[in-house]
């Protein structure tokens, strides 16, 4: 399909950043002006990559994690993001819903909150949601509204998906080869141009995928377990707890949460906790708190328990997460 994208662009020189991480806090810093935040779920080391190209009035990225991961947050404000999963061990989940074959992640201003497997990788693109308006007012099409204004995972016609994952793989393979190529005013605006007439294309097919009532319903059930759990502040609560106030036997529960994160409500409730006392730990840079006096604040009181599942998880002692901050400090 061939469009006329051109809009005036200010010049500016194209931006590659490319970072890499062994910590999921260190990783998530690394995302430029996205506003996301990253809770590693599953246990081992982590590691994680992010490449970004930014053209003027696109962006082009790249996202590699080796753990299970929970992100949430948002891509910034006035953004379209539009991401393709592109390997994993797992399923990816947005919203109660899994991604396959010709699907994507897209949301125009929205909250992110979806759970990546261990072993993914994630490419796509944010350009601004203005351009985007204001291209689909000049080329009547007509923008989906009440598909792109939520995280969602998005059906689209297999012709487009399929040129604009071509044309990440070019550009990827650009970046690792020859990247002062996307230095040239001219290679920029093409590729701007071919990407947005890939994104303007695909519009008119998208349509959100119907996980069925059964899946809706577990998607609730999840979202309210989880505000309980996230909302529950310094008191640890009990799984009974959380069945009570969301009307959930443990078994029902344990199958919603499967469904939804790929994990258990246990597993999931401690990876949430020992997220945190990383993070206070991470803080007490030049305060006196002990380790132990973190881990009683997120509900570990036996201690030798909570020392090995801490390492289990993140591949070091709590102690040696603080004495490093202590370092830094």
């Amino acid at each position: 399909m061939a469009l006329d994208t051109t809009l005036p662009t200010p010049p500016s020189a194209a931006c590659l950043l490319q970072a890499s991480s062994t910590d999921v806090d260190e990783h998530c810093a690394a995302l430029g002006r996205w506003r996301l935040n990253y809770d590693q779920i599953s246990a081992g080391a982590f590691a994680g990559s992010f490449t970004q190209l930014s053209l003027p009035r696109v962006e082009v990225f790249r996202e590699v994690t080796s753990q299970q991961v929970r992100q949430y947050g948002q891509l910034g404000a006035g953004s379209l993001g539009i991401g393709l999963p592109w390997h994993a061990t797992g399923e990816v989940n947005c919203n109660g819903a899994s991604v396959a074959g010709a699907q994507v992640i897209a949301c125009i201003d929205a909250e992110v909150d979806m759970c990546t497997p261990k072993a993914f990788e994630l490419r796509g693109v944010v350009t601004s949601a203005a351009l985007i308006e204001e291209l689909a007012a000049r080329l009547d099409i007509a923008v989906p509204r009440a598909v792109w204004h939520q995280l969602s995972v998005i059906e689209m016609a297999e012709a487009p998906f399929a040129r604009l994952r071509d044309h990440l793989v070019a550009i990827h393979d650009t970046i690792t080869a020859v990247p002062e190529r996307f230095d040239d005013p001219v290679a920029q605006q093409v590729l701007e141009d071919a990407l947005l007439v890939e994104i303007m294309d695909m519009l008119p097919t998208a349509r959100p995928s119907d996980p069925g009532r059964s899946a809706v319903a577990r998607k609730r059930t999840v979202e309210r377990a989880r505000e309980l759990m996230h909302g529950s502040g310094d008191r640890s609560l009990s799984l009974l707890e959380v069945c009570k106030a969301v009307g959930a036997s443990p078994r029902k529960l344990g199958y919603s949460f499967q469904e939804v994160l790929g994990t258990s409500p246990m597993h999931y409730w401690r990876a949430m906790r020992l997220n945190r006392v990383r993070r206070d730990l991470k803080r007490c840079d030049g305060t006196k708190a002990s380790v132990y006096d973190v881990a009683v604040r997120h509900g570990f009181w036996h201690f030798s328990q909570f020392s090995l599942d801490y390492k289990r998880h993140f591949s070091e002692l709590p102690s040696e997460t603080l004495r490093r901050a202590r370092r830094a400090a």
